[in-house]
Parts: C-alpha cells; sequence; structure tokens
C-alpha cells in the first residue's frame, strides 16, 4: 500500500487520499502520474481520470454514484460534482464460493461464559428491570435508585462532586478559581459488591408500548422478548400499568416463540392490579432481590468459541472505515464463522448498491428472496415519506470523504466479510443459525445495535471514524476506530484501533486475528469494553419507517 493514496479496488476510477496532499502535487500510482486539481484532504477521494457529466464513480470495483459536471484528474469527487447512484438487483444470479480462513490457532480456544439452559452461552450476566410501557418509566427509576448504590453496582458521580465543589468555592469567595479547577478522576462509590457473578442490573426505558399502531407495541414486546431471551440475561423485571397496547399476553407469546421452554426467572407486575405505588415498588424490590440471589448462582464456565454471536455496527464513519476498521471486522467475522459461531450484519440503509454481492452469497433462493423483499420494502416506505436512503450519510460522513450511500454501503458492507449468508431475518427475530445472518434495521447507531441485541448478540463490533460514544445495556460493546488519531483524541471510548492499516503497519488479518483474540478476552469478564466502563446504556426501539 502506498503511504499517500490508495486504490481500493482494480477497477475503481478513484483514489483515496491516506493524508493530506496538496494542490499540485504528482501522484504516481503503478504506471499512472498525475498532478493534483485541488487539495485533497486525507479521508478523501480524486479523480484518477477526466471525467464526463454522467459518468460513472467506481469504488470498492461497484458504482457509487455519477458525474454531475466536468471532473478533471486530480480533482476531490465532492457533493457538488457527483451524486449518489447504485446499482440495481434482482433474484440471486450465481453462486459464489467461500474458502473459509485459517483458524486452526483458535479451533480448541474457549471463552468463560454463562452456561443457560436451552443452550445458549452469555459474555455476561445481567438483570433486567422493564417497563413494558412509557407510563412506568418513572417506576424503574425509583428501582434503579434504590439498588445500584447499595448493591455496589453505582459508581461516583463525578459530575456531581464537580459542581458540587464549584458551589464550594463560589460561597467561600474564591470565584477566581474555580476556572482552573480540575475534575477528578471517578473511583469505587465505597459499597462492596454484594453479587459477585452478577455483572449489573440494567434498567431500560423507553417512549412506547401505547399510543402510535399496534404494530410498534407488537414490535416491542418482541424486542424485549429477545432481550430477556438473550444469554446476557439471567432473569427479567417486567413492570406493566395494565392498560396499555403493549399487554402482557403478548410478551409472554413472543417470549414461548422463542422458547416453549423459557424458565428464566421472570417477574411480572402490573400496577393498576397490585393497587398503591408503594405496593408495587415494594413487592417488584422484593421479588427481585429474591431474583438476583438465583442469578449469582451462575457461574462463568469453559464455552466454545462456536457460542459467539457477533453484531456487526458502524457509526460516525469516515473515509478510512470502509478500508481499515470495517474489514478487520469483516475478518473477525469471517473467522468466528469458520469456527461455528454466527454473526449478525444489520443497517439495511447501508447495503444500498451491494445488494447483488450479497444476494449472490445467500445459500439458497429462498433467503436471496426474502433480502429482496425487505430490502425493497424499507426502500419503499422510506420513499412514501419524501426520503430515500440515498439521504443516509450524516454531515460528518460527508464531511470525511463518505459522499453518497452508496459509497458509505459499500464500505460498510465490509463489516460482513466473505462468508455465505445462512439467514435474513426482520426486525426483532432471532439469529439461530450458524453462520452470516443479515437483519432489517435502520442506520441509526442506537436503533441498529438495540436491534442485535434483541435478536441475540452477545458481543457487539462497532467501527467508528469520527467517534461515537455508543453501547448496550446487556451486550459488550467493542469500540473499532478506523484510524489512530482518533483512537489516540478519544481513547475513553475507543478499545481497538486499526489505524495501523492504513499506515502500512498490519494486515487485515492481521487485524482480524487481534480482534477476534479481544473478543475471546471480553466475553470471558477479563476485559471490560469501554462502553461498559462509562456506562453507556443505549436503547432505542425502532419505529417502524421513520428511521434510516
Amino acid at each position: 500500500m502506498s503511504h499517500k493514496v490508495l486504490k481500493v479496488h482494480p477497477d475503481d476510477n478513484v483514489l483515496v487520499a491516506l493524508t493530506d496532499l496538496p494542490v499540485g502535487e504528482a501522484i504516481t500510482y503503478d504506471s499512472l502520474v498525475l498532478s493534483l486539481a485541488e487539495n485533497i484532504p486525507a479521508k478523501h477521494k480524486f479523480a484518477q481520470f477526466d471525467m464526463a457529466p454522467g459518468q460513472e464513480i467506481i469504488m470498492y470495483g461497484t458504482l457509487v454514484g455519477k458525474a454531475v459536471e466536468p471532473i478533471p484528474a486530480g480533482a476531490r469527487i465532492s457533493t457538488e460534482n457527483v451524486k449518489h447512484q447504485a446499482s440495481t438487483f434482482t433474484g440471486k444470479t450465481k453462486t459464489t464460493g467461500w474458502r473459509a480462513p485459517d483458524v486452526s490457532k483458535w479451533v480448541n480456544k474457549t471463552f468463560m461464559g454463562y452456561h443457560r439452559e436451552d443452550g445458549q452461552v452469555g459474555t455476561a450476566n445481567y438483570w433486567l428491570v422493564i417497563p413494558l410501557v412509557f407510563c412506568e418509566n418513572r417506576n424503574v427509576n425509583i428501582i434503579k435508585q434504590a439498588f445500584m448504590e447499595e448493591l455496589g453496582f453505582g459508581r461516583q458521580d463525578v459530575y456531581k462532586s464537580y459542581v458540587q465543589q464549584m458551589v464550594e468555592l463560589y460561597q467561600s469567595g474564591k470565584v477566581d478559581q474555580i476556572s482552573q479547577l480540575p475534575l477528578q478522576a471517578a473511583s469505587s462509590n465505597g459499597h462492596r459488591r454484594i453479587f459477585e457473578n452478577i455483572d449489573g442490573i440494567k434498567f431500560l426505558t423507553h417512549e412506547g408500548g401505547c399510543g402510535g399502531i399496534r404494530q410498534d407495541s407488537d414490535a416491542l414486546c418482541a424486542l424485549l422478548a429477545g432481550y430477556i431471551h438473550n444469554p446476557n440475561v439471567a432473569g427479567a423485571t417486567v413492570l406493566s400499568l395494565g392498560c396499555q397496547n403493549a399487554q402482557v399476553s403478548i410478551l409472554e407469546e413472543k417470549l414461548k416463540a422463542l422458547n416453549p421452554n423459557f424458565s428464566k426467572p421472570l417477574i411480572i407486575l402490573e400496577q393498576q392490579q397490585e393497587g398503591t405505588e408503594q405496593e408495587l415498588l415494594s413487592q417488584a424490590i422484593r421479588r427481585t432481590f429474591l431474583g438476583l440471589i438465583e442469578a449469582d448462582k451462575v457461574t462463568r464456565k469453559p464455552a466454545p468459541l462456536s457460542k459467539l454471536v457477533i453484531g456487526l455496527e458502524c457509526g460516525g464513519s469516515d473515509g478510512f472505515s470502509g478500508i481499515s476498521a470495517n474489514p478487520a471486522v469483516g475478518q473477525a467475522s469471517d473467522l468466528i464463522v469458520a469456527l461455528g459461531g454466527k454473526s449478525i450484519l444489520s443497517e439495511f440503509p447501508e447495503l444500498c448498491g451491494v445488494e447483488q454481492e450479497l444476494i449472490n452469497r445467500c445459500v439458497d433462493e429462498k433467503t436471496a428472496d426474502r433480502f429482496v423483499q425487505l430490502m425493497r420494502a424499507y426502500a419503499y416506505a422510506a420513499e412514501a415519506v419524501g426520503s430515500g436512503f440515498d439521504m443516509n450519510p450524516s454531515p460528518g460522513n460527508i464531511k470525511d470523504g463518505l459522499i453518497t450511500d452508496a459509497i458509505k454501503s459499500a464500505g460498510a458492507a465490509k463489516k460482513g466479510g466473505t462468508s455465505p449468508v445462512v439467514d435474513v431475518l426482520d426486525y426483532t427475530e432471532y439469529a439461530n443459525k450458524p453462520g452470516l445472518t443479515l437483519l432489517c434495521t435502520p442506520g441509526n447507531d442506537v436503533e441498529s445495535t438495540t436491534a442485535m441485541a434483541g435478536s441475540g448478540a452477545n458481543i457487539i463490533l462497532f467501527t467508528t471514524g469520527l467517534g461515537t460514544p455508543t453501547g448496550n445495556p446487556v451486550t459488550p460493546v467493542i469500540k473499532v476506530s478506523s484510524n489512530s488519531k482518533l483512537a489516540q483524541r478519544m481513547p475513553d471510548i475507543i478499545d481497538v484501533d486499526t489505524g495501523p492499516v492504513i499506515a502500512g503497519e498490519k494486515t487485515i488479518e492481521e487485524m482480524g486475528a487481534e480482534m477476534l483474540d479481544f473478543i475471546i478476552e471480553v466475553a470471558s469478564g477479563n476485559i471490560k469494553t469501554k462502553a461498559q466502563l462509562l456506562d453507556q446504556d443505549d436503547f432505542i426501539p425502532w419505529k417502524r419507517g421513520i428511521s434510516l
């Protein structure tokens, strides 16, 4: 790899700047020599040859846009001179082969996980407290206040202490010292952990469950059932008001569909039946405490790597994401699939333009047809409200070189590696087949990670080029940076840096192997991810048809 520019695929007609390049600089790539027509910021792309209006822009070997005005060789492609365009897709047109990577290094390796009666294995052991309707959010938060500090799960609130220190300075007449007051590092809250085998109690709140359309309430119940069924969850306390659309019976029906022999501790309380708020809360707290005693009896034991279920996510992407972080995650996904595990690729708006490749990777016609149906239904729904997949790139994406959805998608799809697609799932459906599964979700970071945990992911790999402080309540999220500058600037959120790929110091294969080793440590509880350390418990159910 040149240390200045990169041609991602032999068929591409654009080059990627790996560092800031000044106007007039002579660029040599293979036999090509050209002079840059303008400054090219790192991560951006520039024309390899003169382009006429209407000419197709090719990157990653696929159509990612078209020129809308003349673009001279050495000029940057931008939202001003290029518009989104993507390849069309049909049903399965061919069968693609797959050469699995060598996994001999990991064949006999295990991780230390929590074994559930249904055969799943958790990478963590959490208790859930969840409302069936937004009316119960307040009660969930009261239970949280009662439990967290007393059970040793809370952390010192450094920002509250920071304000207290400023108040003291103000009251003592030392206002001039406030601007220089340092923020102290967080420390233990002084309470010893009561339950050593429980990683935490997670309190989910949301704005759904009633109002809106009945399909939203059904989807919410299915999502919450997926969270309760997730192997990282030991048991749950569910609060219902009683009169809402998201009825207890619907949740129980969804749980039974996931596992007819469901046996985890499950406490369901309905406020309109219990009577006073005090009676509801005392019951919830008492019964939850007894449930925690049972959950604490489960300990970590060795599990094969085939029990890993890896969610694949990207957010705050930049022009390097599709070159370093996403392919490295794709390599890790291929390794896990080769070991008999599962991986989940979501974010359907960010598969725009690479549909045919994924269709041809599907193991059979039925799987391929399901993907086609879900992609088209999602695209039509977006267009019906005056939007479209072409509106997916954010201002941050565009600023850092992802100027069309097809460019963003071609890079985002690299997270799925090269393995066959064994299943295609709609939102809230559960991943049960070993191999790579496609899951219909928005590209929105939190809605997508929320969905993957609800579909069974016990680890999530999350790539970012700009920095995204996102986590999940029940599934450890490993944050992967596409460039070393980000890893150095935001070390509190980044777990793995794939910048050495851009620098030419490591290969995609080497980074993928390192990532798998890191996953094993996180899955065994030996390493807490940065998202876990920061208590980043983001949870947003998808209201279908609104998000991209």
